[in-house]
């Protein structure tokens, strides 16, 4: 059992995800979070980045695309939260997937809670 929440951030109500639940590894994993999210009215899903796994930053496994497909088709944001520096050193695709991804109102990689406020925040 894993000790995700529901919050609200900045009037989104929020599923926060705990660092020692399952991890974020493909289509399965991210159908259940969409389905706990639902389930509980959040809109906003937030994983850590310490959940997330391995092959989601490896472009190349298309875990990545498989998870971000299924919360854009769910109408459910999705954002990874921590230090994602390692993985952005090894990867300029990664970094042009991450920056891209960024620029949109879905899915977000953030480095903390700051980072995360700031941007609800400025949501019109």
């Amino acid at each position: 059992m894993t000790t995700d929440t529901l919050v609200t951030l900045h009037d989104v109500p929020a599923l926060r995800c705990a660092p020692e639940g399952p991890a974020l590894d493909g289509e399965q994993a991210a159908l259940d979070l969409i389905g706990d999210a639902m389930g509980q009215g959040a809109e906003l899903v937030v994983v850590p980045a310490e959940r997330v796994a391995e092959a989601f930053f490896r472009l190349r496994t298309g875990v990545a695309g498989a998870v971000v497909q299924k919360f854009v088709t769910y109408r459910v944001r999705l954002v990874v939260l921590g230090d994602l520096s390692r993985h952005l050193a090894d990867s300029s695709a990664l970094r042009d997937f991450v920056h891209e991804t960024n620029q949109g109102d879905r899915i977000w990689f953030l480095p903390d809670d700051a980072a995360l406020a700031e941007r609800l925040a400025a949501r019109p």
